[in-house]
């Protein structure tokens, strides 16, 4: 019996062994590598999305082999002594979402402990740790509870930002002042641990596409949308090791687990419409959703097998005022997709929608719950270039026990269109200062990913030479090198080649992962 966690952190794979029978691991690569898998294309093809959507996103990259959910274990049985054969694994369910039930105070409690439990499992009795300390509130959360552990050195990094306007840095350096002039409260040394705090210059900071070749360092378990800035975080993981950190910390997950999607509506119109109706209005004020539309949005009964079946489209995007409040994202087909390509991907999407079934029944919960899953996956990628730099790096927001913590809040208080992630904030009162938690606005770096792709138009450019996936006949080269060569054309502003980036390097790792073999004597 083997499982992974409700996250989607961990996850478990498995496959048929001709010698050996059923086979797990918690990489798929390294089954692919004893069962010589080879790759699935139609699984390749639907990494070219912006956005994999359950169950589609559960499709490993290899043939003949599986993944097991997220929530389920898969039990492998053993054969009877003189019998002739193992009979195949099976999956059982062994974790469901709690009720939303519990008020904002209480709530706010057991998440507050969740966090702290979980920054201890993994940095508690370390001297030496660090910390990413953006400046923004999930952080600097994170920072707060990880000095409360009682380590005798915390170093703080934070990147500065090239943009003028940006705010995060200025927080950071409140936060240290308010880290410093504070005892920690927990982990038996009884003073506050010697505080360090790295400023990276924004001069430092790689735009995002820079050095695609260092990829190949790491074999992901599929290819990830963040390898475009695997040298940014590279960078940043780099100068935590140097400072003597044992151990990495960030505030990868506070998004998705604490900042709600207005999909969580559908759910909050079905047992008080009033109340949803009135988060709606401060909602749609804020996004400029006009009211029609987010009446027929909110009144859609659409099953999940139907969205599914229509969630990718060949129509242009979306406009940004759409109301979104269905099962998840609908999303566009990239333009320099091919023909081939975009077959496969309609194909997998028409089969998996004929017997999909939703995380949860209930709209909200179900695209929760999927978006925790899919930010948790992504993360991966950063705990494979803290493996190969050294040093462990980890994501406590992706604990099993924050998340239960998190959905067991009733629904309006958890998200709301006047308060910033409300449950976190109560839930760090008393941990983080006051001062702290008012922080109302969130940076970006959209203007690093538009300047990347002129500042590497080289790379770029060198990557779409003698394409991989071109080879493959899923992506017209032709059209990825005219766009390379004019890194500010509209089709850039409107699509996102990051996936299309993260497939070619990863699919260049894959085919050179594993040495040929060498005859010995």
């Amino acid at each position: 019996w083997i499982r992974g966690t409700a996250t989607g952190l961990r996850r478990i794979y498995h496959a048929r062994h001709p010698a050996a029978g059923t086979i797990a691991s918690d990489r798929p690569a390294v089954l692919a590598r004893l069962i010589d898998a080879p790759l699935d294309e139609s699984a390749l093809a639907l990494r070219l999305l912006d956005f994999l959507p359950h169950p589609l996103s559960r499709r490993p990259v290899w043939r003949g082999v599986h993944e097991t959910g997220a929530g389920y274990g898969l039990a492998l049985p053993v054969a009877a002594p003189g019998t002739a054969a193992v009979p195949g694994p099976t999956e059982h369910r062994w974790w469901e979402p709690p009720p939303g039930e519990l008020p904002l105070a209480e709530g706010a409690r057991k998440v507050g402990d969740a966090v702290a439990a979980s920054v201890r499992a993994h940095v508690g009795g370390l001297d030496r740790i660090s910390c990413e300390l953006s400046g923004g509130l999930d952080s600097t959360a994170l920072a707060f509870a990880a000095r409360d552990t009682g380590p005798a050195e915390l170093s703080l990094l934070t990147v500065a930002a090239r943009d003028r306007y940006s705010e995060d840095e200025t927080w950071a350096r409140r936060a240290v002042e308010a880290a410093g002039g504070t005892a920690g409260t927990g982990g038996g040394h009884g003073a506050a641990p010697a505080l360090d705090h790295h400023l990276i210059p924004a001069a430092d900071a790689p735009y995002f596409y820079a050095d695609l070749a260092s990829t190949a360092a790491e074999l992901n378990d599929e290819p990830l949308p963040v390898a475009p800035g695997r040298a940014r975080a590279a960078l940043l993981l780099g100068r935590a090791r140097a400072t003597g950190s044992r151990y990495h910390l960030t505030g990868y997950g506070g998004d998705e687990i604490f900042l709600g999607l207005p999909h969580a509506y559908q759910d909050l119109f079905h047992g008080n419409p009033f109340t949803a109706w009135s988060h709606l209005g401060g909602l749609r004020h804020q996004l400029g959703w006009p009211l029609l539309p987010t009446v027929k949005a909110l009144l859609d009964r659409s099953a999940f097998p139907r969205w599914l079946a229509g969630a990718v489209t060949a129509a242009p995007q979306p406009v940004a005022r759409t109301p979104l409040l269905s099962w998840g994202v609908r999303q566009s087909l990239h333009p320099w997709l091919t023909g081939h390509a975009t077959a496969l991907i309609a194909e997998e999407f028409r089969t998996a929608a004929e017997h999909a079934e939703p995380i949860d029944p209930w709209r909200g919960r179900h695209v929760d719950i999927d978006g925790v899953r899919m930010g948790a996956r992504h993360f991966q990628a950063m705990e494979d270039i803290g493996m190969t730099i050294g040093l462990p790096v980890a994501a406590p927001f992706y604990d099993d026990r924050i998340l239960e913590a998190t959905l067991a809040v009733r629904l309006p208080e958890r998200i709301s269109p006047w308060r910033y992630k409300p449950l976190l904030v109560e839930a760090m009162r008393g941990v983080v200062p006051d001062a702290l938690l008012a922080r109302t606005t969130k940076d970006h770096m959209a203007s690093d990913e538009h300047q990347g792709l002129r500042e590497h138009a080289p790379e770029l450019t060198e990557l779409w030479t003698g394409s991989r996936l071109a080879e493959h006949g899923l992506v017209d080269s032709r059209q990825l090198l005219r766009l390379a060569a004019e890194p500010f054309s509209p089709v850039l502003v409107e699509h996102s080649i990051s996936s299309t980036v993260a497939g070619e390097t990863w699919l260049r790792t894959a085919e050179n992962a594993w040495p040929a073999p060498q005859l010995t004597p």
